[in-house]
């Protein structure tokens, strides 16, 4: 154990808060719930969710209930989410399909400055497998969408460390 507790150090991999990033700090954020503009049921639970489990675990930003007290309030919409076919069978049926999910997202501090945020960061995609069974292949698209939401958490949490902090 202590040959592996070496080896780590010696190659410079060490664990990094996001607090030293922050400049010390404390960063205040409220995070009004995201509207579903898709046609996806439950997604606004999936986005708001991933938000704020993001957002808990990196630590840079604390959470607050009230929009007052944040130094930081998001707020938006999920856009309709984009499906298609990618890559198919040597009989055309789709093998795998692809998930794209884009945030319109409002950031304001608490002076009521807007903070713009690039359009690319809000969107991403993921690949998904394809399956006869129908739930499996349900199955297949909702574990896609959390994957795609989990990414978008994080790039929103790294470009307001990144943008909004001092």
């Amino acid at each position: 154990m202590a040959g592996i507790a070496l080896a780590a150090s010696a190659c410079g991999y060490r664990f990094v808060r996001h607090e030293a990033a922050a400049s010390g700090a404390d960063r205040r954020v409220a995070i009004h719930a995201l509207r579903n503009d898709s046609f996806e049921p439950g997604l606004d639970s999936v986005m708001n969710d991933a938000l704020r489990r993001e957002f808990l675990r990196r630590g840079a930003l604390r959470i607050v209930d009230d929009p007052g007290s944040a130094d930081l309030v998001i707020g938006g919409a999920i856009l309709p989410v984009m499906w298609s076919s990618r890559s198919f069978s040597s009989v055309n049926f789709a093998i795998e399909y692809e998930v794209t999910l884009r945030l319109r997202l409002e950031v304001a501090r608490a002076d009521g400055e807007k903070i713009p945020l690039d359009a690319t960061a809000l969107a991403e995609s993921e690949l998904y497998l394809a399956s006869p069974d129908i739930e499996v292949a349900r199955k297949n698209r909702e574990e896609a969408l959390r994957r795609v939401a989990a990414a978008l958490a994080g790039r929103v949490h790294d470009v307001l460390v990144e943008t909004a902090t001092p």
